[in-house]
């Protein structure tokens, strides 16, 4: 059975934020900018890190 729901569409924050001009930004803005951008890639690995913990659980079970 197929999942009808509509898929979210992509967040296309990163492609905007990588053509930005860094220049014009302070010291402030890039300092408050690389804390939110570790604290993404955090999150990103947390969330890693959670589905191969599931994944790896799911294949113990299914192993034969």
């Amino acid at each position: 059975m197929e999942d009808d729901r509509p898929r979210e569409l992509p967040d296309l924050t990163l492609e905007k934020i990588k053509k930005q001009d860094l220049y014009s930004l302070s010291i402030g803005d890039l300092t408050e900018r690389i804390v939110s951008l570790k604290a993404e890639i955090d999150r990103c690995e947390q969330a890693l890190a959670a589905r191969n913990s599931t994944k790896s659980a799911a294949e113990k079970l299914f192993k034969f």
